[in-house]
């Protein structure tokens, strides 16, 4: 049965920069599937930049609208994967027209495919609910999806982390009920 990681911020909060930490500590093959899509040169620098990021023995995916066929044919000697973002994947998905049944369905289906699989699956995503309310109607379907894709992931999820500028916030996991039960 493999494992649900789940790290979920603000912007620039170091989501996936604690992911990959998390990842490297793990010390098995990885791979990292990427959503985002480079759709102007401002993106293109961003993608590049997280590249160099990782080691550079890591495999990397660039899958931006189905990374779940991804995680059904990965190859058995993975043993981590980064799914870097959700929030990504959402934006991709509603672009081209889907709609939030199917899309809920897909994060469902990301977060089952873990446990028949053995390997740690290292969801990054935004926190979108503490933001003002988006002036537009796909603004307020996006944050809407977004907020029941991250309830989704984070109620399959072992361990849950919210990144708070640069620093880690266990929500979920063994050592917090541990903490709780001691209080």
């Amino acid at each position: 049965m493999g494992e649900l990681v789940f790290i979920i911020g603000g912007a620039r909060s170091g989501k996936s920069r604690y992911a990959v930490e998390l990842a490297k500590k793990r010390g098995k093959k990885t791979v990292f599937l990427a959503t985002g899509i480079a759709k102007d040169e401002e993106m293109k620098k961003r993608i590049k930049l997280h590249k160099e990021s990782r080691p550079l023995s890591w495999a990397t995916i660039e899958e931006g609208k189905n990374p779940l066929n991804v995680l059904i044919n990965l190859k058995k000697d993975y043993k981590v994967v980064i799914l870097d973002c959700l929030t990504f994947l959402i934006s991709n998905l509603l672009l081209d027209g889907v709609g939030e049944e199917l899309i809920l369905k897909e994060i469902r289906g990301l977060a089952k495919v873990t446990l028949k699989n053995d390997y740690k699956l290292i969801v990054v995503s935004n926190e979108v609910g503490e933001g003002v309310v988006p002036h537009t109607q796909l603004g307020r379907d996006f944050r809407d999806i977004a907020g029941k894709s991250n309830q989704i992931m984070a109620d399959y999820a072992q361990e849950v982390y919210l990144m708070v500028a640069g620093i880690p916030l266990k929500l979920k996991g063994e050592k917090c009920e541990e903490d709780t039960k001691n209080n």
